[in-house]
């Protein structure tokens, strides 16, 4: 996984609440996208600036602001004025190394979420941070690049299907996580098939790259599963702890996103247990190809043996010496030499 280029010793030293923007800068233009939606209408808009969002009327009852990118402190603090959000909250949406994890204040919920990617050549795992501001009449989004993870959620608001539109803002967080941890499942296929396509090397003629794809592998999968586990806690946290911000009907929601958590974590520690296994599978191979080498050159060693005892004997500087003085004796020993190697093929052969 990508560690970010800003660490957070950028902030040591400096009074809690302190806007520092942490993390990659993973896109140079910030986009603000609203949609303002009720029971019988949608209003979509896209915003120049914070400002901009700032000074936005809605005209229906639910606001739903999108924002990807933002690293000025100064266009935060002025959403975070705009919404009367407390300034940990504004320094953790600026914070892109945040541990899953929810807040909640008097009248709104802050939730830290991870939406995640995998690319190939070399094997990663990109991670994004979404932070997700839950208020009784609005919540905003933060995102640290545009992505369609969230395009299905926009897709029914704008068709109306499930009365999303008609619903509260707790159940369009819901959905919002939902659609979230949906994603997690393509990741986890293909991670799978990465795992599928690391098999087929290894039981063929595996090249040094090999043991390298499987250690990275090993890494992505650890790493994921230790970033992924908190969101357990997390939504096991949210109807229990934080019952009030959701309602009953939404709660029954929250119990299957947290199932299916718990299908994911499940999956990433069997891919895990995997990655473990394909490295022993990896090892065996190599050490029974090296045995399957050292028989065949201990096969050709073992024949050649009783010739290069003959070659000695007869290259001995004695006066006396069988077949010496016979001119078919260079014959001889050659013969004798091919015999016993033929005996020992055969005899090797008949043993396997």
């Amino acid at each position: 996984m990508r560690k970010p280029k800003k660490p957070r010793s950028r902030k040591a030293g400096l009074p809690p609440g302190s806007l520092v923007h942490i993390g990659e800068i993973k896109t140079a233009t910030p986009g603000i996208s609203v949609l303002d939606f009720g029971p019988a209408a949608l209003r979509e808009a896209e915003m120049p600036d914070a400002a901009a969002l700032v000074a936005y009327r809605r005209e229906n009852s639910t606001l739903w602001g999108n924002v990807y990118g933002l690293q000025d402190a100064a266009d935060l603090a002025a959403i975070g004025a705009a919404f009367r959000w407390h300034p940990l909250v504004l320094e953790d949406i600026l914070n892109n190394n945040q541990r899953q994890k929810i807040d909640a204040y008097d009248n709104y919920l802050y939730i830290v979420l991870h939406r995640y990617e995998v690319t190939s050549e070399p094997l990663d795992v990109v991670q994004d941070q979404i932070s997700l501001v839950i208020g009784p009449d609005y919540l905003l989004s933060f995102q640290e690049r545009p992505s369609r993870t969230f395009e299905p959620v926009r897709q029914r608001l704008r068709s109306d299907r499930g009365n999303l539109r008609g619903a509260a803002p707790d159940m369009l967080a819901y959905s919002l996580i939902d659609a979230l941890v949906d994603s997690y499942f393509a990741v986890i296929e293909q991670l799978d098939e990465y795992s599928e396509n690391l098999e087929v090397d290894i039981l063929g003629r595996a090249g040094p790259q090999v043991l390298d794809n499987i250690h990275q592998f090993k890494r992505c999968v650890s790493q994921l599963r230790r970033n992924v586990y908190p969101l357990r806690e997390l939504l096991g946290s949210l109807h229990r702890e934080h019952a009030h911000f959701f309602g009953p009907e939404i709660q029954i929601y929250l119990r299957d996103v947290y199932d299916h958590t718990v299908h994911i974590v499940e999956s990433l520690d069997d891919l895990r247990e995997l990655a473990t296994g394909l490295l022993d599978v990896h090892l065996t191979t190599v050490s029974h190809r090296v045995n399957l080498e050292v028989r065949a050159l201990t096969v050709v060693a073992t024949i050649f043996m009783p010739a290069t005892l003959l070659a000695g004997i007869f290259g001995m500087n004695f006066h006396f010496m069988p077949w010496l003085e016979r001119p078919a004796g260079f014959y001889y020993a050659t013969g004798l030499m091919l015999v016993i190697a033929a005996i020992m093929l055969f005899l090797f052969w008949r043993r396997r």
